[in-house]
């Protein structure tokens, strides 16, 4: 047998081949035959006519006044003379005597049948062990056989029969550890050579910690294999497939020698990554679906989390073992559903934006895994185009039991990127965000969950954002919208200023918005100057007032080209409700003309008094022109002059632009 599934195999006259499952002391292997649906029983035998040392043992924790029995002298080593022949060695046995309690003693030989290497003769000529010479019999040539090498040892002074009488072969062992932490941190991470010495569960092991004989509990960094419970009368009942993990964690690792990667100790508990020559038993558990990824552990992993990620993903894929029952989160969505390319349109907050796609429909993307505060990190998340991965769709949830409101509704959770960079993680480093914890059954998480959790911790250890020590700053921001008092003290300063720098905040219509003033940390509602836009539906003391024709798609316009964008804006007066009017220009668009241009507007007669009246006409005639959309109420409108100037009056009837309104 090769490879780390290469096992101690037994094979007894006539009786199926058997493996091994331990070397309990220099005269007892457990050994159990082929596994066939699951773990296979095991089996003691215990060397005939031989007896080497015992090895030491814990005195029970319920029993304080007992004291721990040391090994006797060569104890350790005549296991461990045992372990290293027989572990991973086709071998086979005989039973000679079977006692009335079931105890079983017999030959073992290394190979395939009795001409190879006697077990018990090759200890005793090491001075491993000693003849039962009480029950020798004169005419059994193998007894005698015994006896012999055994008074060749003792002339050769092997072994025990070496001078001194072998205290220096008793191991000082290390069963508490005062301070686990600082030994952890001692060992820098390095490689310790050791010997699993049992095995608890799939992902917990007991280890002898070579050279120095500490006997420490390890749980495998990162993955947890189904567990035995213990009930309240005393008995393990197994978790799902816990046999089948402890089985294979046992055949691959029991008594191998191993190195130990000891990683962390949170509460007592060390963690640390097995490594065998044939392969690293977490990445197998997980491949084989034999365990399920730990958040909270695998951050100290130091063989690379996403090969754990990896090897789950592998084993969700083909549905094995414990995931047999398993369903992806997005397993019932098309592709084109599940990875797609869109054009932020919307900061909803800094982790939901509004996208466009390809097809014109817009979609509301939540960042996967994390929960931003309040307003912070909103125009960190400002972007163009964006690559977008769908991770899981949250279902909606009631407010209450008896509730059909839902307190949220369902939400799309993705992973948005641009140009490589995980917008999610971005965030959280810079500590504009948290990421959220799950169950460990959940699995609607992002799919780099790991790359954000590790972003938050460097940013925790930084102080960044909100992790910092320092004093939150407050934003303070005046909104004046709609008090008149107040934007008539701003309206000289703003007058003064020219173009002002603004961000867009809300669109109410084509041409009505809610701008942010970052220089005068102040809200201000804007009108746009020199032209008329379609109205929008809206309630009026009279009942609903129908919405102009256009109307959405000037407003749609609008939020495509400003919305949450820097711009430039030139304010020139204010109306009674203390609305600001001007102009807003972005990256050399005037928004009016933009608008006019593309037949969503008209132009309103007081943009005549404006440096960009010619701009407007040419613009408005241009998409009169065209004969679409509101245009064609133009077509069959004479044109009227103003009195005074003899200008043409835009517009099919000069009295109805005359009408006082609010423009919107």
């Amino acid at each position: 047998m090769a490879g780390h599934e290469s096992l101690l195999e037994l094979r007894p006259l006539s009786v199926p081949p058997v493996l091994s499952s331990g070397v309990l002391s220099g005269c007892a292997i457990i050994v159990r035959g082929q596994p066939r649906g699951g773990p296979p029983p095991e089996r003691q035998i215990n060397l005939s006519n031989i007896r080497t040392g015992a090895l030491a043992r814990r005195a029970p924790q319920s029993q304080p006044d007992q004291k721990d029995t040391p090994d006797e002298p060569y104890a350790f080593q005549a296991r461990e003379f045992l372990r290293k022949m027989l572990i991973g060695k086709e071998v086979c046995f005989t039973v000679e005597v079977k006692t009335a309690l079931g105890r079983e003693y017999g030959m073992v030989y290394l190979g395939r049948d009795t001409t190879g290497e006697n077990i018990a003769e090759s200890l005793v000529n090491e001075g491993l062990a000693t003849v039962r010479r009480e029950g020798i019999r004169g005419n059994n040539p193998d007894q005698a056989r015994l006896c012999d090498l055994e008074d060749q040892a003792k002339a050769s002074k092997k072994g025990m029969w070496t001078e001194g009488g072998g205290t220096n072969t008793v191991r000082d062992l290390k069963y508490i550890i005062e301070n686990p932490r600082n030994f952890v941190d001692s060992m820098h991470q390095k490689p310790v050579n050791a010997v699993i010495e049992h095995v608890r569960d799939g992902s917990v092991v007991r280890a002898l910690l070579l050279p120095d004989y500490y006997l420490v509990t390890v749980m495998l960094s990162g993955v947890k294999c189904p567990t035995f419970k213990r009930e309240a009368d005393g008995t393990e009942s197994p978790e799902p497939f816990a046999a089948e993990a402890k089985f294979f964690t046992e055949s691959r690792l029991l008594q191998r020698d191993v190195q130990i990667i000891l990683e962390s100790c949170p509460n007592q508990v060390i963690l640390g990554t097995i490594l065998h020559p044939n392969g690293n038993i977490t990445e197998l558990l997980l491949k084989e679906g034999f365990a399920r990824c730990v958040d909270w552990s695998m951050a100290v992993y130091t063989q690379g989390a996403e090969k754990l990620r990896a090897g789950e993903k592998s084993a969700k894929e083909r549905k094995v073992r414990i995931w047999k029952d398993y369903v992806a989160p997005t397993a019932n969505m098309d592709q084109k559903d599940r990875q797609f390319v869109a054009k932020v349109m919307q900061v909803v907050n800094a982790d939901a934006v509004v996208v466009k796609l390809n097809s014109g429909e817009y979609k509301t993307i939540h960042l996967s895994s994390i929960r931003p505060p309040r307003i912070e990190g909103e125009r960190f998340a400002t972007l163009s185009i964006v690559n977008v991965t769908v991770d899981y769709i949250r279902a909606a949830t009631s407010a209450s039991e008896t509730s059909t409101i839902p307190a949220f509704a369902e939400r799309t959770c993705a992973t948005v990127t641009i140009g490589g960079i995980n917008i999610a993680e971005a965030l959280v480093s810079k500590g504009f965000a948290t990421v959220i914890r799950y169950r460990q059954d959940d699995d609607q998480r992002s799919s780099h969950y790991d790359e954000l959790l590790a972003a938050e911790a460097r940013a925790i250890k930084n102080g960044k954002g909100l992790h910092s020590k320092k004093e939150v700053p407050i934003h303070r921001v005046a909104d004046i919208s709609g008090e008149t008092q107040k934007a008539k003290q701003f309206l000289p300063f703003l007058q003064r200023a020219g173009r002002s720098e603004a961000v867009v905040e809300y669109v109410f219509s084509g041409s009505r918005l809610k701008l942010y003033m970052p220089k005068e940390t102040c809200l201000i509602t804007f009108l746009l100057a020199g032209i008329e836009c379609p109205r929008g539906s809206r309630n009026m003391p009279g009942g609903m007032q129908v919405a102009e024709p256009f109307s959405d798609e000037a407003m749609a316009f609008t939020k495509e080209l400003v919305l949450q964008r820097e711009v430039e804006v030139e304010v020139e007066s204010m109306d009674k409700a203390g609305n600001f009017i001007g102009w807003l220009h972005i990256e050399g668009v005037n928004l009016s003309v933009a608008l006019v241009e593309n037949a969503l507007s008209k132009v309103h007669f007081t943009a005549e008094r404006s440096s960009y009246y010619k701009t407007l006409v040419s613009g408005e005639e241009a998409s009169r022109l065209r004969k679409d959309k509101v245009s064609p109420q133009f077509r069959s409108s004479r044109i009227h002059l103003y009195p005074n100037t003899g200008d043409p009056i835009p517009g099919p009837d000069p009295e109805f632009l005359m009408k006082p309104r609010v423009w919107v």
